[in-house]
């Protein structure tokens, strides 16, 4: 057990989630080698199953169902929103007890609005554990929540292995989500088949499958106000039980939507004091849904421009340039708004971003999502 996430979670949530910069949990610490007995570990290709493996994987120590979008509302308003739960067993198996409360799984929500043309970036947080019902994940049918923030699934006309359809519903203390999405791709396997290789050393890795483009309408509610929005998210879910080394001190993810329909799906895992040892991946999904993994060398990624939070003090990269030589792309990679921090109790950057550049010499544009950790001090 990581007794230091664990007591530091419960401190977290008995005080709430209301002081501007909150203590931060490591993520490195969090995701990486140590404690690994009696937990199964994603060493070598599985064959995935749909709709089951919408669901947790409890024999593996860590687990996320992450959804981002970019929406527009009918008056042109912009705005980009995250939804994740995140699962971590603090024990490989359950506890004998019979008690309800019993559980060897925390659960931990974020759910987060950047209201683009107000300039204004909000988010919250949850903590619950497994027990008595308070938070969980089932696959048939799809269903994940922690308390009354949840993602149900919807009912489909057709019988599909491939379709995924969910409501999001989520009340913050500022504002609210009410969103329902449906695929209009078949779920994207990442790495070798779903086994996605997070450095050199066999053994720290996830399995990771993503729904690259789904279609997105609902509501917006800020205090009185409602807006009608529609727009594109994307869905990534993951499970592993050591993902990253000691000498990793976070990654910068990135989920691009071009608007020639194809997808892109990168991360660079950065290496504490040495760059060049950083350990990049990627896909590419055409039109059709397929999708083709891209090597360290079949891209990169450069820094543009930083941004000091004037909060935490913490410096983010803010601008990227994005060349793929072999697809003829050159992208450039900005946020739509540069303060999109969650000083929650994991410090990061996650936010919406816009694309520009060229793909063999012609305009081309889309948006995304990017996420930076472990720039924080601690993280």
């Amino acid at each position: 057990m990581n007794k230091r996430w664990l007591v530091a979670t419960a401190l977290i949530a008995a005080c709430g989630s209301d002081p501007q910069v909150p203590p931060a949990l490591s993520v490195s610490a969090m995701l990486g080698g140590d404690s690994t007995a009696g937990y199964a570990r994603a060493t070598r290709p599985r064959r995935f199953e749909f709709p089951r493996d919408h669901g947790a994987h409890p024999r593996y120590k860590h687990e996320w169902w992450y959804f981002t979008g970019n929406l527009i509302a009918g008056d042109g308003r912009r705005y980009g929103y995250q939804f994740t739960l995140f699962r971590h067993a603090v024990a490989p198996q359950p506890p004998t007890t019979v008690s309800r409360w019993s559980t060897n799984q925390l659960y931990l929500a974020h759910v987060a609005l950047a209201d683009i043309s107000a300039g204004r970036f909000r988010y919250d947080e949850r903590f619950s554990r497994g027990g008595l019902g308070l938070a969980g994940v089932t696959a048939q049918p799809f269903r994940a929540w922690l308390e009354d923030w949840q993602i149900d699934e919807l009912p489909s006309q057709q019988q599909c292995g491939q379709c995924f359809r969910v409501r999001i519903l989520a009340s913050a203390r500022t504002f609210a989500l009410d969103l329902s999405l449906q695929n209009s791709k078949p779920p994207g396997l990442h790495g070798n088949n779903g086994l996605s290789a997070k450095s050199r050393t066999a053994g720290n890795a996830s399995y990771y499958y993503s729904h690259t483009r789904l279609d997105t309408r609902g509501t917006i509610r800020q205090g009185g106000n409602s807006s009608t929005v529609r727009g594109s998210s994307w869905f990534d879910h993951e499970w592993s039980t050591s993902a990253l080394e000691q000498e990793q001190s976070g990654w910068d993810w990135f989920a691009i939507q071009l608007e020639d329909a194809t997808e892109i799906m990168l991360y660079r895992l950065r290496h504490r004091g040495d760059s060049s040892l950083d350990y990049l991946y990627g896909s590419y999904i055409d039109a059709e849904g397929s999708l083709t993994p891209l090597d360290e060398d079949e891209f990169a990624i450069r820094v543009d421009g930083r941004w000091r939070s004037p909060r935490s003090g913490t410096v983010y990269p803010a601008a990227w340039r994005i060349n793929l030589p072999q697809r003829g792309m050159t992208l450039t990679v900005r946020p739509r708004l540069a303060d999109q921090e969650m000083l929650t109790s994991f410090r990061y950057w996650e936010g919406a971003v816009e694309i520009s550049g060229k793909r063999h010499g012609t305009a081309i544009a889309g948006e995304g999502y990017v996420e930076l950790t472990g720039y924080a001090s601690g993280n």
